[in-house]
């Protein structure tokens, strides 16, 4: 009994920081500054599941949300924040990315990008829902991406009971040692990616 209390009462810890996937990407209700990041479970890219709090172990992170590995401005934006990778280190900052891609295919990119910094599987939403970051692509939008991209995630039903695709608002968290937001950036227009400059910047003020 005690273990079954135990394990609900870690279910609704998880589960209330979840918010309503947004039924477009213009309604999100992204997490903001001087809020603490959700108690939610990620996927490394060995499929190893760990709390968020875990995984980023008290260190001071620049968190960022993609789309995944399939769209070319996320691969932009991952190059440009390799470049300044050293630069965030130096200020005793790791590199986090998000997004939905499966483990499998967030070792491609790794490989293709030759990446350093770390990734993230978020195949199922659960973290950029519980950042308030998840939103239902359009009818168009889904049966494109599944058909073009080929993508093999989830669909889930919307309000009005129709499967779409969800995937997250390209977004930036700045997050201390404590696991507070000292600066955010979430933009629905997923062309528009926040200035490496502008990123650095923010890090230096929040030391």
């Amino acid at each position: 009994m005690r273990v079954l209390t135990a394990a609900l009462a870690l279910f609704v810890s998880l589960s209330a920081f979840a918010k309503p996937i947004a039924e477009r990407a213009d309604d999100v209700s992204p997490l903001l500054n001087g809020q603490n990041i959700p108690q939610v479970n990620v996927v490394t890219i060995d499929n190893e599941k760990k709390s968020l709090n875990e995984f980023l172990g008290n260190k001071k992170t620049i968190l960022f949300f993609y789309r995944g590995g399939w769209c070319p401005f996320c691969n932009t934006q991952m190059g440009q924040l390799k470049k300044i990778e050293g630069k965030l280190a130096k200020m005793g900052y790791q590199l986090v990315g998000v997004s939905t891609d499966g483990p499998a295919d967030l070792k491609k990119s790794v490989e293709k990008l030759d990446l350093q910094y770390q990734l993230l599987s978020d195949f199922n939403s659960e973290i950029s829902q519980a950042f308030g970051l998840a939103f239902f692509s359009s009818k168009k939008v889904t049966e494109r991406y599944l058909a073009a991209m080929k993508l093999e995630n989830p669909l889930q039903k919307n309000k009005a009971g129709e499967e779409r695709l969800v995937l997250p608002v390209p977004a930036i968290y700045l997050i201390d040692e404590k696991g507070l937001v000292q600066f955010n950036y979430v933009n629905p227009n997923f062309k528009v990616r926040l200035d490496e400059n502008v990123l650095l910047a923010a890090a230096k003020a929040a030391m």
